[in-house]
């Protein structure tokens, strides 16, 4: 491998904004935050949105309820009924 033209890789930690779950993990990302982890050192800070503590599909908990809405609209506004 040729020298100089690679992204640094480095351990840091991912903290889920909706659960507050952080896991620590290899990654070129870099951050300006930082926290110190369980093992006493410290490590960038990178937060994410979602992560397998807050997905639907690792979770189990999905949320039928946007489709079951687009579905009662489009047959209210087309006159089918479930009957």
């Amino acid at each position: 491998m040729k020298k100089g033209i690679h992204p640094d890789y480095h351990q840091v930690v991912f903290q889920d904004s909706s659960t507050g779950f952080k896991f620590l993990s290899g990654s070129t990302k870099t951050s300006d935050e930082t926290i110190e982890w369980e093992d006493g050192k410290t490590y960038p800070l990178i937060r994410v949105e979602i992560s397998s503590d807050s997905h639907p599909f690792y979770t189990g908990k999905q949320k039928f309820t946007q489709a079951d809405g687009a579905v009662d609209r489009f047959n209210k506004k087309y006159g089918f009924s479930n009957n």
